[in-house]
C-alpha cells in the first residue's frame, strides 16, 4: 500500500531522497552531469510529492512553473528496490492534478537518453515527445515531453 503526501522542498524524506537521486544521474550522466545537476537545484520548489511504502519514503516528484499555462515536472524517482510497482505512475499523476488543481493546462518534463525507464514511464502515462526546450535545446541527451492536462 502506498500513500500519497503533498510538500515542499524542504521536507527532510524529500530531501534524502534527492541525494540518492542525484547520485544514480551522476553514474548515468557521467560527464554531462554538472551541466543537468545546474538546472535541478531543489531550493523553493513549493509542490513536492512523496510516496510512502509502510511509512518510509520510496519516491518522489515535484512541479514547477515554467510559464503561465505550463508546469515542468522536476526530480522524479522511485527507490531502486521499490521500482516497477506503479509508484511512478502514482507520483506523476498526483503532480498532474496538482498542476491541473492550479489551473495550469499542461505539464513538460526533460530526461535523458540514459534513462530509458524513465522515457517509458512517461510515454505510457500519455506525455509526447517535443523538441528540446529552454537550456536542453541542442543537448544530444536530453530528451523532452508534454501532456495536455
Amino acid at each position: 500500500m502506498v500513500t500519497i503526501k503533498r510538500s515542499n522542498s524542504k521536507n527532510s524524506d524529500f530531501i534524502a531522497l534527492v541525494k540518492l537521486l542525484d547520485a544514480d544521474l551522476k553514474l548515468r550522466d557521467g560527464d554531462d552531469h554538472d551541466f543537468y545537476a545546474q538546472f535541478n537545484g531543489i531550493v523553493n520548489l513549493p509542490f513536492v510529492v512523496l510516496a510512502y511504502s509502510k511509512n518510509k519514503p520510496v519516491g518522489c516528484g515535484a512541479i514547477k512553473e515554467h510559464n503561465s499555462t505550463t508546469m515542468e515536472i522536476k526530480r522524479m524517482f522511485v527507490a531502486p528496490n521499490e521500482r516497477g510497482k506503479g509508484i511512478a505512475s502514482i507520483i506523476l499523476k498526483e503532480l498532474e492534478n496538482w498542476a491541473a488543481e492550479k489551473d495550469y493546462s499542461s505539464c513538460i518534463l526533460e530526461t535523458g537518453l540514459r534513462q530509458p525507464e524513465a522515457i517509458a514511464l512517461y510515454k505510457k502515462n500519455g506525455y509526447l515527445s517535443i523538441p528540446n526546450y529552454g537550456q536542453y535545446k541542442g543537448m544530444s541527451n536530453s530528451v523532452c515531453f508534454i501532456k495536455n492536462l
